[in-house]
């Protein structure tokens, strides 16, 4: 059976009971096709009282399937990204980079006299080795000395860290980090603007080990946290109050215990990046007799070194297989900088408005509040989501935006990524390819699915489909991978989570499903109760 270019299918829910994780055991396609099938599923009584919308296109011909609530205006949660991906690609094209540069004053005979500046465009992709490189590069330009300060400079981006109806209990976590022109990434995993904080068990009543990844004097680890005896239960808390550059552990953690790693974001990332460049200066034999300060690049500055991130259309692979909101953010102020000459939330989404009006969304509907969807003040409809995933398909960057889309059941993170663990040994599996969405009392999916011949309720050849489906106000929520901890769930005895709306569509796509129905099936991976979720 060959199949068709890729077609959108977008789902989306706006609150309903979610579990952790999907559930065996299915129903085939009903005599009614694909529209019984959904109704049957949003008829569940754990979505009473859930705000729902669903629409399913073709992505060929753009013919609607399926419809309910399709102009409802829904919480995107990180459905907010494909929006903020078709734009950045719309507007800075897939081969754009980040630069980073080292600059200077005068210098002679080894010595810069003044300061050495560290220039940022907001390049997310900065590893501590890339670091350590810039250094190495300044060390082999012969500079040993500099007599002045090491300046950072993140004033390609406007001073404001944090976004729009961001929580504030939620500024400590990776997810939720300060955005600046100038950060570091701490893993491969890209979350920038964040550090890795690795506990250890000692002996019974010594304190644990803690250690910081990167390793950085910018943070003062505040260690109150005691090993306990073994097999007795962990109360360990990795926090940063709000604020401040403190790494505070507390609690007990028992002897033997696994090490753990946790990721916390850090205040004003500009700074963090430089000191772990002006740590790698040192170990090159390059000194700094100054201060580390804020500041801007003056005009006649002497380039020392640039660092070019990979081209846009790679970085949206990390983007939004894994749903990294600081990476969307990024985008939305390199838009405004690019393109209104300002590198702000108000600029950038103004850019943001225009190109998805010039895909043919309707941007009248639309409330863009934040790039990522961790606002809760977004707003967007399932028929402008399928509007957004067909209109893209004739794009010339199309490809790029395809590729980056999490593949369900693929156990690989940057393959599968927030759909790894999800409808597995189905038929949906390496079939849908979509974009997840999280917050508490929320969960969304749209993206594509491929459809078969013969299938009830499709057309009579290969195709792709786009279906959004969205609810909010659910009576349960589910885990919040993109807040990294549980959210509130309804619980069963043992503490595992009560099935709910990520449920109701997975079991449809993990049933064994016959030929003639098995695309029914497929399609309802995008077209089914989806809810309030960020990632």
């Amino acid at each position: 059976m060959r199949s068709v270019p890729f077609a959108a299918a977008a789902a989306a829910v706006a609150a309903v009971t979610a579990a952790a994780t999907p559930a065996a055991g299915a129903v085939a396609a009903g005599p009614h096709g694909l529209g019984g099938d959904i109704d049957a599923i949003l008829a569940d009584p754990r979505l009473a009282g859930a705000g729902v919308g669903v629409a399913v296109r073709d992505a060929r011909t753009g013919r609607t399937l399926y419809e309910r609530g399709a102009d409802r205006p829904l919480v995107p949660a990180s459905n907010q990204k494909l929006q903020t991906l078709a734009a950045a690609l719309d507007a800075l094209g897939p081969r754009y980079r980040f630069r980073t540069t080292v600059a200077s004053g005068p210098r002679s005979g080894g010595r810069v006299h003044g300061d050495l500046y560290l220039k940022g465009t907001g390049d997310p992709t900065l590893l501590p080795r890339d670091y350590r490189r810039l250094a190495g590069a300044v060390a082999a330009a012969g500079i040993r000395r500099v007599e002045g300060r090491l300046v950072a400079d993140d004033t390609h981006f406007d001073d404001r860290r944090l976004g729009d109806g961001w929580e504030a209990d939620d500024e400590q976590y990776a997810y939720a980090a300060q955005v600046s022109a100038l950060t570091l990434s701490p893993d491969r995993d890209l979350h920038a603007g964040a550090v890795r904080v690795d506990v250890a068990a000692t002996r019974p009543g010594a304190p644990v080990r803690v250690a910081l990844r990167p390793p950085t004097r910018y943070l003062t680890v505040d260690n109150r946290a005691r090993t306990g005896r073994p097999g007795t239960r962990s109360t360990l808390s990795v926090t940063r109050p709000r604020g401040t550059t403190v790494i505070r552990v507390t609690g007990r953690y028992p002897a033997g215990g696994p090490a753990l790693r946790r990721l916390r974001s850090v205040h004003e990332p500009a700074l963090y990046a430089a000191a772990v460049f002006r740590a790698a200066l040192r170990a090159h034999g390059v000194r700094v007799d100054g201060a580390t300060v804020r500041g801007r690049t003056p005009a006649d500055a002497r380039p020392v070194a640039v660092r070019s991130s990979v081209p846009l259309a790679r970085l949206a692979v990390p983007y939004m297989k894994l749903s990294n909101n600081t990476i969307a953010e990024i985008l939305v102020k390199a838009m405004g900088r690019e393109r209104k000459g300002v590198g702000s939330w108000p600029a950038g989404l103004s850019v943001t408005r225009r190109r998805l009006g010039r895909l043919g969304v309707d941007a009248s509907r639309l409330t863009l509040a934040d790039g990522s969807g961790l606002s809760r003040a977004n707003r967007t409809t399932p028929r402008q989501l399928t509007e957004l995933l067909l209109r893209v398909r004739g794009e010339p960057w199309f490809p790029a935006f395809a590729r980056s889309l999490p593949v369900a059941g693929h156990p690989h993170p940057w393959v599968g990524g927030t759909l790894a663990s999800r409808m597995r040994h189905s038929p949906a599996a390496g079939n849908v390819r979509a974009k997840t969405g999280t917050l508490t009392g929320v969960t969304a999916l749209s993206g594509y699915v491929r459809g078969a011949a013969g299938a009830p309720g499709l057309l009579d050849r290969p195709q792709r489909l786009p279906c959004p489906v969205r609810a909010q106000g659910h009576r349960g929520q589910d885990r919040d991978p993109a807040r990294g901890r549980a959210a509130p769930v309804a619980r069963r005895p043992h503490g595992r989570p009560a099935d709910g709306p990520r449920m109701l569509l997975d079991r449809r796509l993990l049933a064994p499903a016959s030929p003639a129905t098995s695309s029914a099936a497929r399609s309802r991976a995008c077209g089914t109760a989806r809810g309030r979720w960020g990632w």
